[in-house]
């Protein structure tokens, strides 16, 4: 077995690695959110890509080499659907039709031997790949960005940009193209992009924390690649970007796996929002203020019972009375979900595209209406929703107090 076999099988394997880690990540999250089933199914296909090519590189196995053509054929419709739930809207029909032929024709023609012809199977599945990125690219660039969020342009944006970078390293994985690639990069791409998804979802503090520790992975293990490629004897270039892309796809995973644990571990223990605990509000506006700059509720609204009139405030106040925090995903909270008040609370927070109703006071009705964004939402981020409403209501007691 050749040191370029046992390179890629290596750095395949930790991008396997490095995704279902990802995936375990954003599943703790938010289990229930149709944005990360998307995700999950779409990082499962590029994770069993990478999975089976390992094992056939380090088996020999020509059979599993072929059957990786299906999910190799796949990975422009995890895109698509990722890109229809970030878009909360339907890819053209004709878009759909050339993904799913495409599936079909090349996964499954490229399991049962059109892979053998290795120049022209390889430029059809790296133009088919490519257009498919392209579509969702285009999809995304060409969005109604008045229809969604600012955090939600925001993650659209950072999405692209990844796709974007990411390419590169896709063309590399298709050997017959660039037979004198001393290392395929697919998955060093595909770590890379994740490990930027997961740093997107965090407060703009701990995202520049995040971008820092990933850039001294990067330095650091690159140069433990080159400091392992010189022990070697006959060093040469092809040698030395082998060694540097499994020290580099190594150490990605491992962060991976330690900020995954870390950020479990954290989790299991009450969080406070810093900002409010140093705020010098004494009123609930002022705080609300203070929290509006706060990237977890950089999209909330407040709707006080004048702005519900279309809404029944005199039915939902019964509701509210008996919550603090209503969850969307949770819905009818415990209530017949043909109930009128839930009813009408479900119609609020799907119009505004929220995820979570804050109540500050039942009577009067005045909410605070929020979306949290997939990546980020966690425990750690319900404990601080929560938090939040009690020292809201606790703030407008106190500065109302004789």
């Amino acid at each position: 077995m050749s040191s370029a076999v046992i390179a890629n099988a290596i750095v395949n394997l930790s991008g396997a690695i490095g995704l279902v880690v990802a995936m375990l990540a954003l599943h703790r999250r938010d289990a229930r959110s149709l944005l990360t089933q998307r995700l999950l199914v779409a990082l499962g296909i590029v994770a069993l890509l990478f999975l089976m090519r390992a094992t056939a590189w380090l088996t020999g196995s020509s059979l599993i080499d072929d059957l990786s053509a299906i999910p190799a054929a796949a990975v422009p419709f995890g895109a698509l659907i990722v890109t229809e739930g970030m878009l909360r809207r339907h890819a053209p029909r004709a878009i759909k039709i050339a993904v799913i032929a495409g599936v079909i024709v090349l996964g499954f023609g490229g399991a049962f031997g059109l892979g053998h012809f290795d120049m022209p199977y390889a430029i059809a599945l790296v133009l088919f790949q490519l257009g498919g990125f392209a579509a969702c690219a285009s999809l995304l660039a060409t969005r109604d960005r008045h229809s969604l969020m600012a955090s939600e342009n925001r993650s659209i944006d950072r999405m692209t940009i990844g796709a974007v970078i990411v390419l590169p390293f896709i063309v590399t994985d298709f050997h017959a193209l660039m037979p004198n690639m001393p290392v395929r990069l697919g998955a060093l791409g595909a770590l890379l992009v994740v490990t930027a998804v997961l740093i997107a979802g965090a407060s703009s503090e701990a995202r520049w924390h995040g971008v820092l520790l990933t850039v001294l992975r990067l330095a650091s293990s690159t140069l433990l690649g080159l400091a392992a490629a010189f022990v070697a004897p006959d060093v040469e270039a092809a040698q030395v970007a082998r060694f540097c892309a499994i020290a580099v796809s190594g150490v990605l995973t491992i962060g991976l796996m330690t900020d995954t644990l870390r950020a479990y571990l954290e989790s299991r223990a009450p969080g406070v929002l810093s900002s409010v605990a140093i705020s010098p509000a004494t009123t609930r506006d002022q705080l609300i203020t203070e929290l509006l700059r706060h990237p977890l509720f950089e999209s909330a609204r407040r709707y006080r019972e004048v702005d519900l009139a279309a809404y029944d405030p005199l039915l939902l106040r019964n509701r509210l009375a008996t919550h603090r925090v209503l969850r969307g995903s949770d819905a009818p909270w415990g209530h017949p979900p043909t109930d009128p008040a839930v009813e009408r609370l479900v119609s609020l927070m799907a119009a505004g595209g929220a995820t979570h109703l804050v109540v500050l006071s039942s009577d009067p009705v005045d909410i605070l209406v929020l979306a949290v964004p997939v990546i980020s939402a966690d425990p750690a981020t319900e404990t601080a929703i929560a938090l939040v409403q009690r020292i809201l209501i606790m703030t407008d007691d106190v500065a109302h107090a004789p």
